[in-house]
């Protein structure tokens, strides 16, 4: 009888351990817990997985924006209702690198770009200056010389820069040892500077008024000969409108397209 009561007292403390055991909850997430398992971020099944960080994608946390090309990409300011450039235009399709730099001279409706300073040479790597006259009614958008989105100024934006109609103010001054012209809104006072470049003469591009004049072209023909075209320019002293022969190596300050 002993014998039977010792076996029945066994198996009934098995079954109340393993009833202990069973009411015992396990906890994936308590890690003294026997099945514990670890958050892996980077296990696209796991409840903590993180998305990897890329830099390219605007949605990202770690989103970096591309650098704008500084040859090709430029703020601009707003004039008179007008959004020009800061810079003058550099070889075809780029900016100089500061607003004091003069940049190259171009020819009127012609892509090819001059230096501004000796010895003479052009954007394709010529030295003849080219004294035939250039063709066309405006400045063709084949030959534009602006960056993208920028192009050469019509004759109604370039008139918003004048002084004579109030909107405007011209100042000869120097920004960083360069000589040149300012023109300042006087509703928002906001200002550009213009270099004095000079030009090159349409006989022969010889380099002239370096530090003395201002001349940029506009590209609206205005009807006033063949040969030809309109811009504008200043001294020292005044703003000018330019009535010049189209082979004239001028500055160009592009506006916003």
């Amino acid at each position: 009888m002993k014998k039977y009561t010792f076996i029945f007292g066994v198996v009934v403390a098995f079954f109340a351990t393993a009833l202990f055991v069973s009411c015992t909850e396990c906890d994936e997430n308590d890690p003294a817990s026997e099945c514990y398992v670890p958050c892996d971020p980077t296990d696209p099944t796991s409840e903590c997985y993180e998305l990897p960080c890329d830099p390219t994608d605007p949605t990202s946390d770690c989103y970096e924006p591309p650098v704008p090309d500084p040859l090709t990409y430029d703020e601009g300011v707003v004039i008179s209702g007008v959004k020009w450039a800061t810079r003058n235009v550099d070889m075809p399709g780029t900016f100089a690198a500061t607003p004091e730099s003069a940049g190259m001279f171009y020819q009127w409706n012609r892509k090819v770009g001059w230096s501004s300073s000796d010895p003479i040479v052009n954007s394709n790597g010529g030295t003849v200056w080219s004294y035939t006259t250039p063709e066309g009614d405006e400045w063709e958008k084949s030959n534009d010389p602006c960056p993208a989105g920028w192009r050469v100024p019509n004759i109604e934006e370039v008139n918003t820069l004048t002084p004579i109609y109030g909107k405007v103010r011209y100042e000869w001054t120097t920004e960083n040892g360069v000589i040149g012209g300012k023109f300042t809104d006087n509703f928002t006072e906001i200002s550009q500077f213009l270099p004095a470049a000079g030009s090159r003469s349409c006989s022969d591009g010889t380099l002239r008024e370096v530090g003395v004049k201002g001349n940029y072209w506009q590209g609206t023909y205005w009807g006033v000969g063949g040969n030809t075209a309109v811009g504008f320019g200043f001294y020292e002293d005044k703003y000018v409108d330019l009535s010049s022969s189209r082979t004239f190596g001028y500055s160009i300050r592009c506006v916003a397209e």
